[in-house]
């Protein structure tokens, strides 16, 4: 049996490290890969790297799971889960609304998670049963009701038959809580959750390492992690994702289930 405690130590500097790649990386050269405006840059590439070599160390029996390179299914056995730059888009255009997410999976279940967004300083961590935390203290969603919320949102602009579902949904959510936003970081979208800066956040199509990590923050913050189109949580493949507090969840479910109705 691993101790989640020591092995939390060790990822922390790794991610610190990788935030200061980030923060050091004044240009760095971008590549098309596939979708519309789906980018990968040398520091995403190089910071995986990075990461996959520190992470093996501390479990070498481990599985590695991540954004830039191909991915086996998903298996009971430890495996990390990594995006080395959430939110390539914000990076490349000076944007500083970035961060790096690391999961640890066993049994198909995350049972550690850290996320880092260095223009920030801000450490998230959790493991779980134990909570969650940003830079040592601890996380709670917030209680607002649904007509007060603030709605955090992904546009999924990789999957051009999503779109008017997408569209009813930001429509729905705009005329029935209080605002919305997009912010072009999917973890750090269930930061907010986690941390009660946001009451609900929603995508129709996310890859598992954009929540995997954020799942366990919201979970152990006393939010609600879904993925209303599936009967079961699902780390190992694309999905749409809700996260809410508790008081918001009904009826974000009734709009997201009525989204569903649009997709093509």
């Amino acid at each position: 049996m691993i101790d989640l405690h020591a092995i939390q130590t060790e990822v922390e500097k790794l991610i610190r490290k990788a935030g200061a790649i980030i923060l050091s990386a004044s240009s760095s050269p971008v590549h098309q890969k596939g979708g519309h405006m789906n980018y990968v840059t040398d520091t995403d590439i190089s910071i995986q790297a990075m990461l996959k070599n520190g992470l093996m160390a501390l479990i070498p029996e481990c599985l590695f799971f991540a954004e830039e390179q191909e991915n086996e299914q998903l298996t009971d056995q430890y495996t990390w889960v990594v995006d080395p730059l959430d939110g390539t888009n914000n990076f490349i255009r000076g944007r500083k609304y970035s961060s790096v997410s690391i999961a640890l999976l066993k049994d198909k279940k995350c049972i550690l998670g850290t996320v880092f967004q260095p223009f920030l300083n801000e450490l998230y961590t959790a493991i779980r049963g134990a909570g969650a935390f940003m830079n040592g203290m601890p996380l709670h969603v917030s209680t607002l009701s649904f007509d007060k919320a603030l709605v955090d949102f992904g546009s999924s602009p990789y999957y051009i038959e999503l779109t008017e579902a997408t569209a009813y949904a930001f429509r729905e959510f705009l005329l029935n809580c209080g605002d919305v936003r997009r912010v072009g970081s999917a973890v750090m979208d269930c930061c907010d959750i986690a941390s009660g800066r946001a009451e609900i956040f929603w995508e129709m199509k996310l890859s598992p390492w954009d929540f995997a990590a954020g799942s366990l923050l919201i979970e152990e913050a006393g939010g609600c992690f879904m993925m209303p189109y599936q009967d079961e949580i699902d780390l190992g493949r694309p999905a749409c994702i809700l996260a809410t507090n508790a008081v918001c969840k009904d009826q974000a479910l009734q709009i997201m289930y009525a989204a569903k109705e649009r997709i093509k």
